[in-house]
């Protein structure tokens, strides 16, 4: 839940003001991987197979996304 105060915060902060500069320094969405535009692919995948990309995934301190992207620079070198 949110509080009171922060609640109070919030409109402290509104009322004085946000540093556009600032804001339109953060950008907006994930960070890019590349010079590029990436494109979304689906792929379907059977219960075993997402649990075993899963696995695989988590074995190596990776996302789903990051276990695909590997499994696909090993297939394609």
């Amino acid at each position: 839940m949110v509080s009171e105060q922060q609640i109070q915060e919030w409109a402290d902060e509104a009322e004085a003001g946000y540093d556009v500069d600032e804001l339109k320094r953060r950008g907006r969405g994930r960070p890019g991987r590349g010079a590029a535009p990436m494109q979304v692919v689906a792929v379907r995948l059977t219960a075993d197979e997402l649990d075993a990309l899963d696995a695989a995934a988590a074995k190596n301190h990776m996302s789903r996304s990051e276990a695909i992207r590997a499994a696909l620079a090993q297939l394609s070198a």
